[in-house]
């Protein structure tokens, strides 16, 4: 009898061990979504119980001027990306025509040019000083602006065009999946019916692809919406531009915090906008990938119209500019080739590999997490910690520094008083705010890859490694990292990148006397000197270009088509 329960207690002590331990994952998850929610909280609270309420002041002035031209820069880059992204990605899908091969994968070449970047490059090309008017002024006698008229780039439209310019490949990406998923009866059977290509498109193709076109759009606005650089530059009066100038200029945080409240609203409206535009749509796979697309025949003069309309955003967009960034770098290398550029170079390595890694690990928590409790709580503290992603890099900044200043005062003050000396700014003046507020704006990234890589793997692996003995760790290490190492590395190369070229939230929380290459080029450029901002701006657009062949990749083992 003894034995029996020996036994009976033996089994029970495992099942409790790793109850225990599951528990424990959870726990994480939940102290991990409180951490990268508390950005957002911070905001609302200090927009809410400002020290200074400068929000009247706001109204009367600077706020509606803002509203206006954030809503104006947004819907031109609307315009621009749905014109170019679903004409593109219908062109490379539906259509043959000489170099759509080419073109498929080089419509996202622009992904890797920064907004900033761009703008510097066309500034510096078409100002009046520039070749481009220099070049006109000796072909054609004139001896000044008073001689002829040419279109001013640092205005609202030049920065529309410019960020229009880098961004539609969201727009792309997203349509030329839905297309490629579409069900080729449905073309065969719009043209038996005497539509043409055209009519097909606009009356069966696009109303199926709409809510994957809605969500690239969303992406499009939300990353204007977090554009500094460029409006920056050309002196266009966003809400972006507005917290900066509220809390650099006026010394106002609490105004800047009001103002992100506001961006944040817009963010919400975005989201809402989305989802509410596909809440009654419900779609299924109409065929099988292994199905090739019978795309259509075009005469000569289409095919080259097909060619003109997928050659110009590319051109545009990364042609021109890696050209121009290429030439001064090689022309300048002595001059920026030194230990600032290097110096600058490591520390946006350094951030750009802690925040991978960083986001990485937690990423890989919450979805395992996940994987142990698929409950409705793990699900909603899953979509509140992708929030960072969608709010802006300024309000993140703003979000970060509120509890990390609060933090390094109290501990100031506690060691003042306790000790006699101070601790100075241990956090919100070190290189851990740039980290927290990376991990922060990132962690959707790897959480997202790992959770949808999680979700491939059957259950059926848990268990056999759980009736081995083994804890959810042990199954987490041995099992399924193991099983996705592609997922993991395409993911930390994507929040690698997308580090390197991150300029709000850097602009203002980097520490005293330091520098990453995307603050560099901005200095260099608001100084009005390109040629010296140009390796470093080249050393972005190089590492830009990883995760579009990655991406690229992907896409071709994913779905093979004729």
């Amino acid at each position: 009898m003894s034995e029996a329960i020996t036994d009976s207690q033996h089994q029970v002590r495992p099942a409790l061990l790793a109850k225990r331990t599951s528990r424990r994952w959870v726990i994480t998850a939940f102290i991990t979504t409180a951490i990268v929610v508390l950005p957002v909280l911070s905001v609302l609270y200090l927009a809410l119980f400002p020290e200074d309420n400068v929000w009247p002041h706001l109204i009367d002035t600077t706020l509606p001027r803002y509203l206006s031209t954030t809503l104006l820069l947004m819907l031109g880059v609307s315009a621009i990306t749905l014109v170019i992204g679903l004409s593109t990605a219908w062109a490379v899908t539906m259509c043959e025509f000489p170099g759509r091969r080419f073109f498929e994968w080089a419509m996202l070449l622009p992904f890797a040019v920064p907004a900033y970047v761009i703008a510097y490059v066309y500034t510096s090309l078409l100002d009046y000083a520039g070749p481009v008017q220099t070049t006109m002024r000796d072909w054609f006698g004139w001896r000044n602006a008073g001689d002829y008229w040419f279109p001013e780039i640092r205005t609202l439209e030049g920065a529309t065009l410019m960020i229009g310019l880098v961004l539609y490949p969201y727009v792309y990406l997203l349509a030329r999946a839905a297309f490629m998923d579409q069900s080729p009866s449905l073309f065969a059977v719009s043209r038996s019916l005497g539509h043409s290509a055209i009519s097909t498109f606009f009356r069966v193709v696009l109303p199926i692809a709409r809510p994957a076109v809605a969500v690239g759009l969303s992406l499009v606005l939300m990353e204007t919406l977090n554009d500094f650089g460029t409006v920056d530059f050309f002196a266009v009066q966003t809400l972006t531009a507005g917290l900066f100038d509220t809390w650099m200029g006026l010394g106002s945080l609490g105004g800047a915090a009001q103002i992100a409240t506001v961006m944040l609203a817009f963010v919400v409206i975005l989201v809402t906008l989305e989802r509410y535009s596909r809440r009654k749509q419900q779609q299924f796979s109409a065929r099988d990938n292994r199905d090739p697309i019978q795309r259509f025949k075009l005469s000569p003069g289409r095919q080259i119209l097909c060619i003109v309309v997928c050659a110009t955003p590319v051109v545009l967009g990364f042609l021109v500019p890696a050209m121009t960034l290429g030439h001064y770098a090689w022309e300048y290398f002595d001059q920026s080739w030194n230990s600032s550029f290097i110096r600058n170079t490591l520390n946006s390595l350094f951030l750009s590999a802690t925040a991978a890694l960083t986001t990485l690990f937690i990423g890989i928590t919450l979805a395992y997490s996940r994987r142990l409790h698929d409950t409705h709580g793990m699900r909603v503290m899953m979509r509140l910690s992708s929030l960072g992603y969608a709010m802006p890099g300024a309000v993140l900044a703003v979000g970060v520094i509120i509890p990390l200043a609060g933090f390094d005062n109290w501990l100031d003050s506690v060691l003042r008083s306790s000790f006699g000396f101070s601790s100075g700014l241990l956090l919100s003046g070190s290189a851990f705010a740039l980290v927290f507020a990376y991990t922060v704006r990132f962690l959707a990234v790897s959480a997202g890859s790992v959770e949808s890589a999680l979700q491939k793997i059957t259950p059926s692996m848990d268990m056999a490694s759980r009736s081995l003995g083994h804890t959810p760790g042990q199954t987490l290490v041995h099992v399924h990292l193991p099983m996705l190492r592609g997922t993991l590395l395409t993911a930390a190369l994507v929040v690698f990148v997308d580090v390197m070229k991150e300029l709000p939230a850097t602009l203002i929380l980097r520490p005293f006397n330091f520098e990453t290459l995307a603050t560099y080029v901005y200095q260099f450029a608001s100084d009005e000197q390109l040629a010296r901002s140009a390796l470093p701006a080249l050393v972005i657009v190089l590492a830009g270009i990883i995760p579009i062949i990655l991406m690229s990749r992907s896409i071709a083992r994913t779905r093979s088509i004729g």
